[in-house]
């Protein structure tokens, strides 16, 4: 890990090619929140490819919005889900049909740091 940031709505540990984000327990994320990782990719991965993986470890709502912006990051180049929950991954599957790059839902983080990797080195 290159350095783990803690904001009042989350917590990023941030890797050479991607970072993960662990929100905060009733947090609902908001398209402003988009301004808080814009700053963190220009600080970390400026010109380099990373991939953004969530790991949903409590509870918390996404306004499906947020991909619209989130997409427009042009070095990120895909968006990870971790969580063993059902109903997180019913809501991750919504939540794919409002972005426009690669997407993935996993069970255990390491598979989603694996195909993070893998998805920096194929671009």
């Amino acid at each position: 890990m290159i350095e783990l940031l803690t904001f009042d709505f989350c917590e990023m540990s941030i890797y050479s090619n991607y970072v993960v984000v662990v929100m905060k327990e009733g947090v609902n994320v908001i398209p402003e929140y988009n301004e808080v990782l814009i700053e963190v990719t220009d600080t970390y991965y400026k010109d380099k490819p990373f991939v953004y993986i969530t790991h949903r470890v409590n509870s918390y709502s996404v306004d499906p919005k947020i991909y619209f912006e989130t997409a427009k990051i042009e070095n990120l180049k895909g968006f990870a889900v971790v969580s063993k929950n059902y109903k997180a991954k019913v809501n991750a599957k919504i939540e794919k049909m409002f972005f426009n790059k690669p997407f993935e839902i996993f069970r255990e983080l390491d598979e989603a740091i694996s195909w993070a990797e893998l998805l920096v080195k194929s671009k």
